[in-house]
């Protein structure tokens, strides 16, 4: 079989040298390589490839904001490139999940994509999806959701109740807060903040914006999969179809 394979991190010697030993070994090819999370976000969606080698450590989107991005068009086999210590990596092998952990040498690098290929040969790609979500879990800080958020605003700090916000919108490494009528800018990025939300409160419904489940009003199917969201004051958002798996966490299936 011939893998397509993507490599995805920031550092370019590593893309360099991951590069060389993927075009030596027969079966592969290379559709691209990405310097950053966003790259791959729109490199996997068009090359579609079989393979992907994920950096962990990004700035701005990192692997696994990359993962939860994509939704439901992750790709069939990942293995993680990490620096982590220890315990992340007793998680990616718990969870089966492929890893390198840098430093690497090329037998190691070899006997991951032997995993690889025997995954995709097996054809175990529907299992991925909770294999990552565990891993994700595992990984996600236990710290309890913060009840507020500190908004620097004008020279002074807006403390703002979580419980108060409507929607969250996406904007570069900003977010903007809906909240009753009135929108507040923080500087963080949309998957740094779902990662300290609480998840039972706030639902990823698309890449660029997180509803409070408490002020969903109505939610209408669109086409193709999509939903509009109604909110309580009125506020309309949508929900992709990358997203339908959130239907549960607003209450329906």
């Amino acid at each position: 079989m011939n893998i397509r394979t993507l490599i995805v991190d920031d550092e370019p010697l590593a893309r360099e040298r991951l590069r060389a030993w993927l075009e030596a070994e027969p079966g592969v090819t290379v559709a691209g390589e990405c310097g950053d999370g966003r790259q791959a976000l729109e490199a996997i969606t068009k090359e579609k490839p079989d393979l992907v080698f994920l950096d962990v450590q990004m700035p701005e989107l990192d692997g696994f904001g990359v993962i939860a991005a994509l939704g439901n068009a992750i790709p069939p086999a990942i293995i993680f490139v990490t620096a982590y210590d220890q315990f992340a990596v007793k998680a990616f092998e718990v969870h089966a999940v492929d890893y390198l952990l840098k430093p690497f040498d090329r037998e190691r690098f070899r006997a991951s994509l032997r995993r690889a290929t025997q995954h995709l040969e097996q054809q175990q790609s529907g299992s991925l999806r909770q294999q990552l979500e565990a891993l994700m879990a595992d990984l996600r800080p236990t710290e309890k959701a913060p009840a507020r958020l500190a908004i620097k605003t004008e020279g002074r700090v807006l403390l703002l109740k979580t419980s108060e916000i409507d929607w969250i919108e996406a904007a570069d490494n900003y977010v903007v807060l809906h909240s009753g009528g009135h929108t507040h800018l923080l500087r963080e990025t949309m998957t740094s903040l779902e990662g300290r939300l609480d998840p039972a409160k706030f639902v990823r419904v698309s890449r660029s914006a997180m509803v409070n489940v408490d002020q969903v009003r109505e939610l209408h199917p669109l086409f193709h999969g999509e939903h509009v969201i109604i909110l309580r004051d009125g506020s309309r958002v949508t929900l992709s179809r990358n997203y339908r798996d959130k239907l549960k966490n607003l209450g329906l299936s």
